[in-house]
């Protein structure tokens, strides 16, 4: 892989099971393989995926609902894996993909920091460093000793945002991060967005074609599985809403 290649994805193939009936005891399961019936179907989402995401670039991943860009997005952050074909990464990759990953709602916002940062593979003392960092910027410092159950999703979704930011990682993973919190966090991520554009690689799953037009140096359309268009972002963003009109 290139130098300033950080993300290689080659002919990457994703399916899941689906049950269809339940197999009633040993002799009905039985019956049913000698059968050839299966109790599942196979669901492909993603279908012979190709691209690279080079250093710097800040990419919007759109398409419908179903389309398959957050299986995508965590099947690079290995949430998920692939039956066919392969995903390189070269670099520190940070992923923001679900509220509440990572995070435990008997312990403390506090204890909640550095457990999230020790499943990003930080040590406490380089938690120490970014911990006021952190917690400055989710502006939680009063509630940081209180147990995360007692935390509004809001609260949550600033604490969660704030120590993937401030990890420092050399990649980001966001899914639909602007589409939470209150109007005030939403701008604040929306300023912390701007600042970093151009100087730090991000992947961005959203359904906002104005976030991709804003943010995003290039943008891929996700159709059935497929990439359907790779390219200008606001050319993305108008196939995008085209797709609605079919």
């Amino acid at each position: 892989m290139e130098n300033n290649i950080v993300i290689s994805v080659k002919n990457l193939h994703k399916s899941f099971k689906l049950p269809t009936e339940r197999a009633w005891g040993l002799k009905q399961a039985i019956f049913n393989r000698l059968k050839g019936i299966k109790g599942y179907k196979e669901q492909k989402v993603l279908n012979g995926i190709n691209f690279d995401i080079r250093r710097g670039e800040f990419v919007g991943i759109v398409g419908r609902n179903g389309s398959g860009k957050s299986t995508l997005l965590k099947t690079l952050a290995k949430i998920y894996f692939p039956e066919k074909g392969s995903v390189e990464i070269n670099g520190n990759l940070i992923p923001f993909i679900e509220l509440g990953v990572g995070f435990n709602p008997d312990l403390s916002g506090r204890e909640n920091v550095y457990l999230n940062g020790a499943l990003l593979g930080f040590s406490n003392k380089e938690m120490d460093a970014m911990y006021d960092e952190i917690v400055d910027f989710a502006e939680l410092r009063e509630f940081m000793d209180q147990k995360l159950k007692n935390y509004s999703s809001g609260m949550q979704v600033r604490l969660a945002f704030s120590i993937a930011i401030r990890a420092k990682g050399d990649i980001l993973l966001l899914d639909e991060v602007l589409a939470v919190g209150d109007a005030a966090f939403q701008q604040k991520c929306s300023n912390y967005f701007a600042s970093i554009k151009n100087h730090q690689t991000v992947v961005l799953v959203t359904h906002n074609m104005e976030s991709v037009k804003k943010f995003c140096s290039r943008a891929i359309l996700i159709e059935k599985g497929r990439i359907k268009l790779d390219g200008e972002p606001q050319k993305i963003a108008e196939a995008y809403n085209n797709l609605w009109k079919q």
